[in-house]
């Protein structure tokens, strides 16, 4: 079922939009539909994506709990990043 959206804007804001519109080859509805369906989707995308990273941490907090959690300190973890930075810079070369 399509649902029926109305706001209010002044009356040159229309016309000019209407001419976008128009010069685009679509009517202001379809413009206004477009843009709402791409406000959706991003949303879509914004809730898939909250989604995977709530799923990815309760897997690390289930991993701690089990005790297979590994933890690397600091300076560690930072040779690490470096020398995968440098593998990747290397690639290009």
């Amino acid at each position: 079922m399509d649902t029926r959206i109305q706001f209010r804007v002044d009356d040159e804001t229309k016309h000019l939009a209407q001419q976008m519109a128009k010069s685009q080859g679509r009517t202001l509805s379809d413009a206004c539909r477009e843009l709402t369906e791409q406000m959706a989707d991003q949303q879509r995308k914004a809730l898939s994506h909250d989604t995977w990273l709530t799923e990815q941490v309760n897997l690390a907090f289930d991993k701690y709990d089990s005790g297979k959690a590994v933890f690397v300190d600091n300076e560690s973890a930072k040779s690490l990043m470096e020398a995968r930075k440098a593998r990747i810079r290397n690639r290009g070369q």
